[in-house]
């Protein structure tokens, strides 16, 4: 681990941001660096800082813990602290992700931060990137990040998402929101019974669907709500089949 090694603490309980630091103390390699009160600033600490250590309540105001790994990106080099002892939070034993659960003793916490030192330049953690997918589809809402905002697409606005190299197209009503995500993510991300992928490129809302249209012997199109249309490739025609659509085309 690269020292000193910069700690951000997210907590919205004063008393809760105290115990960390103090438990920090004697331990010089970790330097604390950021607070935060807020899920909001969190996000804006993460992205902007890139901090190597973060201590993240999961219940904050503006957005939760989960929500801001979200907005973030971030899969590496956390430790939550919360007072909701949930299951999914049960696998952070078993992996690089850590959590403490309030209140928590001081040889907890050390035993926690030895393990996040370990980790500290992990780059993936996939039970992270799968807790976040269950957190994404509990939410009903897309999270990402434009000139500075986080901006929340509710499920039901999305019409349909579009893969551009390695990032998302969001289309909706009102207009489309880019995000830095591959499109098979988000696809874990979203409700099966509600998004399917018609084809490689292009998801679409069930609910969103208006009629299809046959282009050519094999080729289809979606029409979508407010007249948006979609490409359909043969398995995709198959999946809209299977999800029960009326299909005259």
């Amino acid at each position: 681990m690269k020292s000193p090694c910069r700690v951000c603490i997210a907590d919205d309980e004063y008393l809760a941001r105290e115990l960390v630091k103090e438990f920090l103390r004697p331990f010089p390699q970790f330097q604390l660096t950021w607070e935060c009160e807020t899920g909001q600033e969190a996000a804006d600490v993460i992205r902007d800082e890139q901090p190597d250590l973060v201590f993240l309540d999961i219940q904050m105001p503006e957005l939760t813990g989960l929500e801001v790994l979200e907005v973030t990106g971030r899969k590496h080099g956390v430790i939550f602290t919360t007072a909701y002892d949930q299951y999914a939070l049960k696998a952070f034993d078993l992996h690089a992700v850590d959590y403490l659960l309030k209140p928590f003793s001081r040889e907890r916490f050390e035993a926690a931060l030895h393990k996040a030192a370990q980790q500290v330049a992990a780059q993936e953690n996939p039970p992270l990137q799968q807790l976040l997918s269950q957190q994404q589809q509990q939410a009903q809402r897309i999270l990402l990040r434009e000139r500075g905002q986080t901006v929340a697409i509710p499920f039901e606005e999305l019409l349909y998402a579009e893969a551009q190299d390695d990032y998302v197209v969001l289309h909706t009503a009102a207009r489309s929101w880019m995000k830095t995500q591959t499109l098979s993510e988000l696809e874990q991300q979203l409700p099966a019974q509600q998004f399917v992928r018609v084809h490689r490129s292009f998801m679409l809302n069930l609910q969103a669907f208006d009629s299809l249209q046959k282009i050519s012997k094999d080729s289809h199109q979606a029409l979508m709500r407010g007249g948006k249309s979609v490409p359909v490739s043969r398995s995709g025609l198959d999946k809209l089949r299977a999800a029960g659509l009326s299909l005259n085309a």
